[in-house]
């Protein structure tokens, strides 16, 4: 499965920046494959692998800030690995013909 999540903190002001790397952090120590945007960090791996990472995010958010706000999109597709980059290839590929 492939999970994109926003973490935001609330309460904190306009520069979050400090707190979402707290966040991407949790994932990049995670040792799941992973990308970050400007919006979204995406993550790949079994179910609980990747709610566990989400979970441990947001509480390194929370651990800071009154409030969290959580933005999560899932895709569940059993059997199907390296989605992160299979999906992108498929695109570049239709792009390019």
């Amino acid at each position: 499965m492939i999970v994109a999540f926003s973490v935001t903190p609330l309460g904190v002001g306009e520069d979050v920046g400090e707190y979402v790397a707290d966040a991407v952090r949790v994932v990049r120590e995670s040792g799941l494959p992973h990308r970050t945007d400007a919006m979204f960090t995406s993550v790949e791996g079994e179910w609980d692998q990747v709610m566990d990472v989400v979970k441990r995010a947001v509480a390194a958010v929370e651990a800071r800030a009154p409030r969290v706000s959580l933005v999560l999109k899932a895709d569940i597709r059993p059997g199907v690995t390296d989605g992160l980059t299979s999906k992108v290839e498929t695109v570049e590929r239709y792009l390019a013909g």
